[in-house]
């Protein structure tokens, strides 16, 4: 009689899933193998970001694109190695460094063309974190065509941290053109926010003007060289605003705050002829259209995340100016702390929170 033979196990991990009620749990599942076009990225840094706060940590309230399906693994920013290469895969290899871009698209729609996978219509678009697993665990499945290798000079905290919120902040200032000959107002100054001004610097910006309610993000901004100037919000920010730039305005703003307050504050502030992006999420604004926007000829943007092809170009600009991302990150813990990461965040004791894996 043939001796038995014993089942093979699969290997197992732990991944952070967001029940929502602003609680964090741990779900353990196989340690997946990639397929056709996949890699497998053994995760050195996971981000957590301000949607992942608003939309899913919270409560479970997107829809659509920002629908989270119960159950998945959270963390749509990671960066890692590749540990594993499945069949059809080109360019990667085991051992590459990788910021993973966040959502992957079906790569055939005219927006997935344009490397805008954030934009794909289709029903087969997923997002790492939201409706397939991301990149709180130790291992996390990725397509390959949605992975950007790194420059050696780069942490992995920076490529984390570029996979979405400074992607975001990189593609804001490109869509408006931000050059040397601008003043740049921030408002606004949480990740993102802190992300333009550092990225807002290095094209030229001439000044850099960030207003913030949180004093302690102020004095961060401030000590870090993000800013020229750090202003509390109050009844008089916007005189302040045209004081630093003689009565006229900034040539270039962004809102990143999301707030009515804010977007409002960051289009007063811009000077006639200016340029002004919305970046933060959510909420609505109600304002006077023809003093604030149409008699100044301001022309407003919507800005959304950023594409493959602007996010590489963002890795490489960083290598060149010798810039790191990494270092607005002010809370870095294992995941076994996710639920301390998490309430961090949400209670804005942090500027940014990344988890950093061993090994």
């Amino acid at each position: 009689m043939a001796p038995a033979v014993a089942k093979q196990q699969d290997e197992m991990m732990r991944g952070v899933i967001l029940p929502g009620n602003r609680t964090v749990e741990f779900r353990e599942l196989p340690i997946p193998k990639p397929q056709h076009g996949q890699v497998l990225v053994k995760m050195k840094a996971s981000a957590i970001c301000g949607s992942d706060i608003r939309a899913i940590y919270r409560a479970h309230i997107g829809e659509g694109a920002e629908r989270y399906i119960a159950g998945m693994i959270a963390g749509h920013e990671p960066c890692g190695q590749v540990t594993a290469v499945g069949p059809g895969c080109q360019t990667l290899r085991v051992g590459d460094r990788v910021s993973v871009y966040h959502i992957s698209g079906c790569g055939v729609c005219d927006d997935c063309r344009e490397g805008y996978q954030i934009s794909c219509s289709s029903p087969v678009r997923a997002a790492y974190g939201w409706q397939r697993h991301g990149g709180h665990a130790p291992f996390m499945l990725a397509d390959e065509r949605d992975c950007i290798r790194m420059p050696e000079s780069l942490s992995y905290i920076d490529g984390a941290m570029c996979a979405c919120g400074v992607g975001t902040a990189w593609e804001s200032l490109t869509r408006i053109g931000v050059n040397g000959g601008d003043a740049l107002l921030v408002t606004g100054l949480g990740p993102v926010g802190m992300g333009v001004a550092m990225l807002g610097k290095a094209l030229g910006a001439n000044k850099v003007i960030g207003t913030e309610m949180s004093a302690g993000r102020r004095k961060l901004a401030l000590e870090l060289g993000l800013v020229d100037e750090a202003l509390e919000v109050d009844g008089k920010t916007l005189a302040r605003i045209k004081d630093l730039t003689r009565g006229r305005g900034c040539e270039a703003s962004i809102d990143c705050s999301g707030s009515a307050a804010g977007r409002v504050l960051a289009l007063q502030g811009t000077r006639q002829w200016g340029r002004c992006a919305f970046v933060g999420e959510g909420g609505k604004i109600e304002f006077d259209v023809s003093p604030v926007l149409i008699h100044p000829q301001i022309t407003l943007f919507g800005s959304w995340v950023t594409s493959l092809k602007h996010m590489s170009d963002l890795l490489d600009r960083l290598d060149r100016w010798g810039l790191h991302p990494e270092k607005i990150c002010t809370t870095r813990l294992p995941l076994s702390e996710a639920a301390k990461g998490y309430k961090m965040a949400d209670q804005g004791e942090a500027a940014k929170v990344c988890f950093v894996f061993d090994g």
